[in-house]
């Protein structure tokens, strides 16, 4: 039976069956890249399961027909996805769940007797829990750490097309990630609204955005005109220059305030990266947070150095998870659905083992083991003004729409 225009999908699922999940940390987008590659996929006679919780639903389910496995993967038709297409956040949850480094006491009930380790690999378990579900190829959406094991997977025999996702726009091989453009369009925004504050009381704006290793969230907005300056994980900075610049740009300003964009992997000189907490999650990654304050304290106790021997108030701010929740922007509205037909291409074509990806405003694709290969950062040299501790703004011609590329 033809699928008709208006989405129905009635067709004989005849061709596979396709897995989607997503894992890491919830964006903007990844709705309308999981609707897309459904509603192509079924069209075209394929039967589409979503996998709840990222990785963890591959681990959690139990291999019986008559077990309730509702919370760890369900089949996917137009109606359910249609229902979520523009909304935030996935459908399918997600987690930070990594199979090959599984703690002891992360071991579902059904498998404690077999794996006793302190650390357990799983992915044998996972390996066979695709088989019984029939997945012929599994699209995972994520970010480094969750296409890392989507790597090791394929290199296991698996059918892998995955789709880079993370608002750090921090995954290899591709110039664009999803939830990059609203986190981007929401830093703007909120920094813009605070300045009515920091504008009211004369003093300096400081907003800590996510970037863990890459200064793309802190270096398009202050691009944009979000900042004054920014600090970035990938250059150390040194407290006391900022502190010069910011107070130059304040007394500058008619209404009096300053903003510095601070990435929360940057660190100021012979220091290192803040941390909340000694706490590690399964890929070993400890949460940041911290540095914000540590420069706003910084500002404050040393400003009256560079201003008269007046001490300046400063607002601080974690922006965090304001700009990842809520709707996608138009960007990524777009994108995830050229992201999500493109894997359906591939898959069609008979190729797995790729990233889907832009390079220079073209869609393309990768080999999927570029995420392993190396990190992608800003490039300080062509990007970034050491001295001035904001954006180059020059030599735009022929790059792509954010500037900054991968340069795979």
């Amino acid at each position: 039976m033809v699928p008709t225009s208006d989405g129905d999908t009635s067709v004989r699922e005849s061709k596979g069956c396709i897995g989607i999940l997503t894992g890491g940390g919830d964006v903007p987008g990844l709705n309308p890249a999981i609707r897309a590659l459904t509603i192509r996929a079924k069209q075209e006679g394929y039967k589409v399961i979503g996998i709840r919780s990222g990785w963890a639903g591959l681990v959690n389910m139990v291999r019986d027909r008559d077990a309730d496995n509702s919370e760890h993967y369900q089949t996917l038709d137009y109606d359910i996805v249609h229902r979520t297409a523009r909304s935030g956040g996935t459908m399918l949850f997600t987690s930070r769940t990594r199979p090959s480094h599984l703690p002891k006491g992360s071991v579902p009930a059904h498998l404690a007797d077999k794996f006793t380790d302190d650390i357990n690999d799983v992915t044998t378990e996972v390996l066979q829990n695709l088989e019984f579900l029939g997945i012929d190829t599994l699209i995972p959406i994520g970010g480094d750490d969750t296409l890392t094991y989507a790597d090791r997977l394929h290199r296991e025999g698996v059918k892998v097309v995955a789709i880079p996702k993370t608002m750090d726009n921090d995954v290899a091989g591709t110039d664009y990630c999803i939830g990059f453009s609203t986190a981007v369009t929401r830093t703007i925004e909120l920094a813009e609204a605070l300045t009515t504050t920091a504008g009211s009381h004369q003093r300096f704006l400081v907003l800590e955005v996510f970037g863990r290793y890459s200064g793309y969230t802190a270096l398009l907005p202050a691009m944009a005109g979000a900042a004054n300056r920014c600090v970035i994980p990938e250059h150390p900075f040194d407290i006391d220059h900022l502190v010069e610049l910011l107070a130059r740009d304040r007394s500058r300003n008619p209404d009096r305030y300053a903003v510095v964009l601070v990435s929360e992997g940057a660190t100021m000189l012979g220091s290192q990266m803040s941390f909340e907490s000694e706490e590690r999650d399964q890929y070993g990654h400890r949460k940041l947070g911290g540095i914000g304050d540590r420069v706003a304290e910084a500002l404050k106790t040393r400003s009256s150095e560079y201003a008269d021997g007046r001490s300046i108030n400063v607002v601080s701010q974690r922006l965090g998870y304001m700009v990842r929740c809520g709707h996608p922007d138009a960007l990524d509205s777009i994108v995830p659905m050229a992201f999500g037909n493109l894997a359906f291409d591939l898959i069609e074509s008979g190729i797995a083992g790729r990233l889907v990806s832009v390079r220079n405003g073209v869609y393309d694709s990768v080999p999927i083991d570029v995420v392993t290969g190396r990190r992608k950062t800003v490039d300080v040299h062509r990007y970034y003004n050491e001295e001035r501790l904001r954006p180059k703004y020059k030599t735009f011609v022929r790059h792509p729409l954010f500037i900054m590329t991968s340069d795979v």
